[in-house]
């Protein structure tokens, strides 16, 4: 074994940890949604200026992300950090919060408020639930993950969409969403979830 090899040993016990159900990292992600969608709601702040504030977030964690992946250390303290919040697929791309700013941020840009505020609640919520659901109660396959969980993101996604829309553009929203989060492709689903659901709405508004 090399010495680069040596190193890397703890590194590979780190991401191998950050595996699971992951429950910290689920309950931050919906935290995290939720609090902006409050905010949003509650506090008097103008479209651009939410925007910029989201914008200079996001920024940062594209930064951040640059510097850990180009230097294995700084991977490794992120890693160790985080280790409650990480994920495995993380330890060589992109974080999946960063993603997870970029949707938001498109969804706000590309939508009136009240679609993209649906959009952002569905992935704060719907997300972490088909996971945790698929994960633990998870048996029939389904596209990416199993039908149980596609069902609880079904279920979550409804709920969440109902005070933004009528019911009936709530369901189609919510049922098109879970195929889209369960379509086995490289784009990440914190990007695409709140701009599909504020595609739905906004096509069944017009």
């Amino acid at each position: 074994m090399t010495k680069d090899q040596a190193a890397d040993v703890p590194f590979r016990e780190l991401v191998r940890k950050a595996d699971g159900v992951q429950p910290w990292r689920r309950i931050f992600h919906a935290a995290n949604g939720m609090m902006i969608v409050l905010a949003l709601q509650t506090i008097p702040v103008g479209h651009w200026t939410a925007l910029g504030l989201l914008g200079a977030a996001f920024a940062v964690m594209v930064l951040v992300d640059w510097v850990r992946l180009a230097n294995p250390r700084l991977n490794h303290l992120f890693f160790r950090t985080f280790s409650s919040l990480v994920s495995p697929r993380e330890a060589r791309k992109v974080a999946s919060s960063t993603w997870y700013a970029l949707g938001v941020i498109l969804a706000l840009l590309l939508f009136p408020r009240q679609e993209a505020l649906a959009g952002i609640l569905v992935l704060a919520l719907a997300d972490p639930a088909a996971g945790l659901v698929g994960r633990r109660w998870g048996r029939r396959p389904f596209g990416a993950g199993t039908l149980e969980g596609t069902a609880a993101f079904v279920v979550v996604a409804f709920v969440a969409i109902l005070p933004f829309a009528p019911w009936l553009a709530a369901l189609a929203a919510a049922m098109v969403a879970a195929m889209v989060e369960r379509t086995p492709w490289n784009v990440d689903d914190n990007l695409v979830i709140p701009v599909t659901v504020a595609t739905v709405l906004h096509l069944a508004a017009l």
